[in-house]
């Protein structure tokens, strides 16, 4: 068989390099929930890049259900947790709910954001973490590009958890960043009991931007103890709806 033109394997070299590109570094860290994970373009969020939580409003339940979120993904993770905050308001039993032990969760308190911002990325540049974690009320592009590009080059995980002190903070999540994925979570009523008592939590998690996927929103049930999602029963025992965009596109 004759050899292929040199032209054919330049073009079959560039496309080998642009898929490569496109597959995360670092490898995934999948959510375990075949839901969520088959909406993520590698089946899990990428390690060796940034992803953004935040609240669906601006007040504390969603600011805390946005930190239990993000609790759930750094306790699936491997090795300690390196937690960047301005103000020391964190419940460690509340985070020990969500899986991730207080004996893995190093504490950085920084006066103001801009030593947060700068605590986040040497812990990003370690390389030695599970997850480095910073909250955040503003993230610029140009900040969180610079996260992502040493998370990029270390291979960690960067997790920047959205809180805001005043209402007008929130309107800069609206600004876009360089995190490959960004999402949303808003705490629900718990689910109901057969008997007096309080039920596992829920939440309603937006997907909002997603780099090379597309947005989606999920009713979940709370981190466990392991940080692991869970859909509702009502949910998990029926048949999958098809997707919006794909009745469009039929119809």
């Amino acid at each position: 068989m004759s050899a292929a033109p040199p032209s054919f394997r330049a073009l079959r070299a560039e496309i080998a390099r642009i898929e490569a590109g496109r597959r995360p570094p670092g490898g995934v860290l999948p959510f375990g929930l075949a839901a969520l994970d088959r909406r993520l373009p590698a089946g899990g969020l990428a390690l060796g890049a940034l992803h953004e939580v935040a609240g669906g409003g601006h007040g504390a339940i969603d600011g805390a259900v946005a930190a239990l979120f993000t609790a759930g993904v750094a306790a699936r993770t491997q090795g300690p947790v390196l937690w960047c905050v301005t103000r020391p308001d964190l419940f460690a039993p509340a985070l020990e709910q969500a899986g991730l032990s207080s004996n893995r969760v190093i504490y950085v308190e920084a006066g103001d954001e801009a030593g947060l911002l700068a605590a986040f990325e040497d812990g990003l540049r370690h390389g030695g973490f599970g997850a480095v974690v910073g909250e955040v009320a503003r993230l610029s592009m140009t900040a969180s590009r610079r996260l992502q590009l040493v998370a990029q080059d270390t291979g960690s995980l960067g997790l920047a958890v959205r809180r805001w002190r005043r209402q007008a903070e929130a309107a800069d999540f609206g600004q876009p960043t360089a995190a490959a994925t960004r999402w949303r979570v808003t705490a629900l009523p718990s689910a109901p009991l057969p008997v007096p008592g309080v039920g596992r939590p829920r939440w309603f998690v937006e997907l909002i931007r997603c780099r090379a996927g597309a947005c989606a929103d999920f009713e979940l049930e709370a981190c466990d103890e392991t940080g692991r999602l869970a859909l509702p029963p009502h949910l998990a025992d029926r048949s999958a709806a098809t997707p919006s965009w794909t009745r469009r596109a039929v119809a």
